[in-house]
């Protein structure tokens, strides 16, 4: 029983978390872009193929399910409220909306340390 309870420490690797979540948003949004590329290949384009959507449907699939899961553990690691749950979600369906999410959240001190306001993460100015 004493092993579990180190086990799921999510709240206290709350940075580390958050690099990941930014890595994986940045992929995800790669991984839209060559999807869109893709599909415009394989419906519009000149020759018609298929191979990019053959390629970067899967890779966009397994990055897809990686943001949720990331985001849903960057949630809990900074305590977000059910509207940044929404956004993130929302982040992930919308063509590169993973990294305008990001963004935000980096800028509304959404991605800082759990409880801290982003006035106190931020650097001072130097006079």
């Amino acid at each position: 029983m004493a092993g579990m309870t180190g086990t799921f420490s999510v709240q206290r690797n709350g940075a580390k978390v958050a690099s990941w979540f930014r890595v994986i948003a940045f992929a995800e949004a790669v991984s839209w872009a060559g999807l869109l590329v893709g599909m415009f290949f394989k419906y519009a384009g000149s020759p018609r193929t298929e191979v990019g959507v053959k390629i970067f449907g899967p890779i966009h699939g397994g990055v897809f399910v990686a943001f949720v899961i990331a985001a849903i553990l960057v949630g809990i690691a900074h305590r977000w409220r059910p509207g940044t749950w929404v956004l993130a979600l929302l982040g992930s369906i919308v063509p590169l909306g993973s990294v305008i999410f990001l963004i935000w959240a980096d800028r509304t001190g959404r991605m800082s340390a759990a409880g801290a306001s982003p006035a106190a993460t931020s650097v001072p100015e130097s006079t």
